[in-house]
């Protein structure tokens, strides 16, 4: 007898009255959430997002009032020595490359944009260092737009829970755009975020715990 096929179960799509359940949930969950990293200003949130890649925001967050207390506009980190910004954040990852990233970009401020950070998505991403996540957070943040800023944490749930089917950051970032409510698109960033980290952890997810399981793609397909 020929071995019977397993079938794969559909993927579970969500109406408009399930996505605004989840949200609500996620919102309930985690009424802190929000932007992690210490800031004052605008320039202090594009050099602290900068310097945040493939580094923790606590991390950023220690090393950040030293670097902002010696360099606290892009006037003065743009005349930096790159040694002496490498002492203040040494401790982070990446920290020669970011040294000379977050110098240049402070120049370019200065040459291009009056030492402001600008409020235009293709300025930022065309500063170095600045990718889509990065401009995404500093408009969101910054600027009060509605973004949506793919990190590990937002591109692992986005997926897991069914909001999203793609294998990689833009694809996914697109595809929620499409799923979520324009109004909460930097609020579904934060709680996702948040819930990433303290529930929905990459390798061992807190599913007993999930305020969203019964509506979870991962929950409902294992189960």
């Amino acid at each position: 007898m020929a071995e019977k096929k397993k079938t794969k179960k559909k993927k579970r799509a969500f109406s408009e009255d399930q996505v605004t359940e989840i949200l609500d949930l996620l919102r309930q969950r985690y009424p802190e959430a929000g932007c992690a990293l210490d800031h004052g200003s605008n320039f202090e949130l594009l050099i602290a997002v900068v310097l945040s890649a493939q580094t923790t925001d606590v991390s950023v967050n220690k090393v950040a009032p030293g670097l902002f207390a010696r360099y606290p506009d892009a006037q003065s980190l743009a005349k930096a020595d790159q040694e002496d910004v490498i002492e203040c954040i040494r401790t982070i990852g990446m920290y020669k490359t970011k040294s000379k990233n977050i110098i240049r970009l402070a120049q370019e401020l200065c040459e291009k944009h009056g030492g402001q950070v600008p409020e235009d998505y293709d300025a930022l991403v065309a500063l170095p260092g600045v990718g889509r996540k990065t401009a995404n957070v500093v408009l969101a943040e910054g600027f009060g737009h509605q973004k949506i800023a793919v990190d590990t944490h937002v591109f692992r749930l986005a997926n897991r829970i069914g909001f999203a089917d793609e294998k990689d950051m833009l694809k996914t970032e697109l595809a929620l755009m499409d799923i979520l409510p324009e109004n909460r698109w930097t609020e579904a960033h934060h709680c996702l975020i948040f819930h990433g980290r303290n529930c929905c952890t990459a390798r061992k997810p807190k599913c007993g715990e999930c305020p969203i399981a019964s509506l979870c793609r991962k929950v409902g397909v294992e189960a």
